[in-house]
């Protein structure tokens, strides 16, 4: 999308910045990673001012045959994505929630949906491989959350975006990767303005469709490439029904990227630095995007609520998983210590993600050609004369 004065980026804010915006301002999410004509969009709405919210990437069909229609989810599916992004923004007291379209008719009943048809100029998606049987595909999932007083919205996404394109480009014929999914599940969403939450039940199913779409299209390893906690549980759900659906497939999902041996590497906090925008995040948005990073915000909450077998870092940890409010442990809605971030503790740390990803694509590739074999002896040995 072009710059323009008159559009705000939601998430490139920080969350009090979300909380000081007008709640009159229409909210843009644009259908499509498409050039849309904002000027239009101003001009019809009858507006000098709009917030422009991240794209919904994939899920619907474009009039323009991308790739990406072979993602298109059911109308039905795609309204309950869309009203779950609308009622979180409308929760948080916007008023004017408006979905940019530019690729025709979409199926869906208007049922307080706000479509507004505009033009804009396709960016057409890379083509499918041939062979995607070869590859390993991954999805992306980011997240629109706050980040504490320092980092913007859109630093789940950023993230787990630029680990994509690093693996795309590391090994090109070895993976096929998806845009990062900007929209994830926050059980905080109330606590601090700006975090988004499209709800678990409206995530798993969404997932778990494009899980089928993707086997459809002859992939046999899918890796759901997480960014966002939240995300983790739902991710969970969708690969064991997934596995079930498509027992010929292997289909995984992580707790979170950068987990290797790079994490203690690198990092100088102790135990609590890197749980949400910490050092670890502040130190991957200073590399990607500094001028979205307001360092003198910073600050250090690592005083948490911590026993033995529940405590927070990057990765929960101990034996208990449990979800209090985020309050009981946070006043800048930060887990951890942002003062320790540094740009080139994030270059580092891609580095390493990068090939983190690799190693597990790799690995699923032998997970799964190990379990073809293991079917084709087992039927052998059924099928064989007694």
């Amino acid at each position: 999308m072009n710059g323009h004065d008159r559009i705000i980026r939601y998430d490139d804010l920080t969350w009090p910045q979300v909380g000081d915006l007008p709640r009159d301002l229409p909210m843009l999410v644009p259908l499509g990673l498409d050039r849309y004509d904002l000027d239009d969009a101003l001009a019809r709405l009858e507006v000098q001012q709009a917030v422009l919210l991240p794209a919904v990437p994939y899920g619907f069909r474009r009039a323009d045959g991308d790739p990406l229609d072979a993602l298109a989810v059911s109308p039905g599916l795609l309204r309950r994505v869309l009203v779950g992004i609308g009622k979180e923004l409308h929760a948080q007291g916007f008023r004017r929630v408006v979905f940019l379209n530019g690729h025709g008719a979409l199926g869906l009943k208007a049922g307080g949906l706000a479509l507004l048809g505009i033009p804009c100029e396709p960016q057409p998606s890379a083509p499918w491989p041939a062979d995607l049987a070869g590859r390993t595909v991954f999805v992306s999932t980011g997240h629109t959350e706050q980040h504490g007083h320092h980092l913007p919205l859109s630093t789940d996404t950023l993230i787990v975006q630029a680990i994509a394109d690093g693996l795309a480009a590391r090994a090109p014929v070895e993976v096929s990767c998806l845009p990062a999914w900007p929209y994830g599940v926050s059980t905080h969403t109330r606590e601090f303005p700006g975090t988004l939450n499209l709800g678990g039940r409206v995530f798993e199913d969404f997932f778990l469709a494009i899980a089928d779409r993707l086997a459809a299209l002859g992939a046999e390893t899918i890796c759901f490439s997480n960014g966002h906690g939240g995300n983790h549980s739902f991710l969970v759900n969708v690969v064991k029904l997934a596995g079930e659906r498509h027992p010929t497939r292997f289909i995984a999902t992580e707790w979170l990227h950068t987990t290797g041996p790079a994490l203690a590497q690198v990092r100088e906090s102790g135990r609590g630095g890197m749980g949400h925008g910490g050092e670890l995040e502040t130190s991957y948005i200073l590399h990607l995007r500094p001028d979205l990073v307001h360092m003198e915000r910073a600050t250090t909450e690592t005083q948490f609520v911590s026993t033995e077998n529940y405590f927070m870092d990057w990765a929960e940890g101990g034996k208990l998983i449990a979800n209090p409010p985020w309050t009981d442990d946070t006043i800048s809605g930060l887990y951890g210590d942002g003062t320790l971030a540094t740009a080139e503790k994030g270059r580092l740390w891609l580095e390493a993600a990068v090939e983190e990803k690799l190693d597990l694509a790799r690995e699923m590739r032998e997970q799964h050609a190990l379990r073809q074999s293991a079917r084709a002896w087992r039927a052998e040995v059924r099928n064989a004369p007694q």
